[in-house]
């Protein structure tokens, strides 16, 4: 592994965990969780007072799968966004707060964060 790797590996676990200090995601409004890897992203609305997944999606299950996008692009962030936007409402979740799991606030997760705000949800 290179230094580089190495750093960027650090810096992402360090935000990871200064995010994940200040919040958490209750039953009036859950966590919205976003992690991603090159190829893929995933989206999952989180309640941790019970410790439940109240629904989720990724760029592997078959909801995404039927849109023909890739996943590994913006396009198809904004696409898994619109889905977990669609579905929490469709469980009764207005409101969430953002997790954006030490990635910052650019490109893939943006487009995520706009396009689940853009589906209804609220944070």
């Amino acid at each position: 592994m290179r230094s580089n790797d190495l750093k960027h590996e650090k810096g992402l676990a360090r935000r990871h965990r200064r995010v994940r200090g200040k919040i958490s995601g209750t039953p009036e409004r859950p966590r919205l969780c976003v992690t991603r890897s090159n190829s893929n992203i995933y989206a999952q609305v989180i309640d941790d007072v019970s410790h439940t997944t109240i629904c989720g999606v990724s760029t592997l299950g078959p909801e995404f799968k039927a849109t023909g996008k890739k996943g590994g692009t913006v396009e198809g962030a904004a696409e898994i966004g619109t889905i977990i936007g669609k579905m929490a409402q469709d469980k009764g979740v207005t409101k969430v707060v953002f997790d954006r799991g030490g990635h910052l606030y650019h490109g893939r997760v943006k487009a995520l964060a706009d396009a689940a705000r853009e589906a209804g949800l609220v944070f």
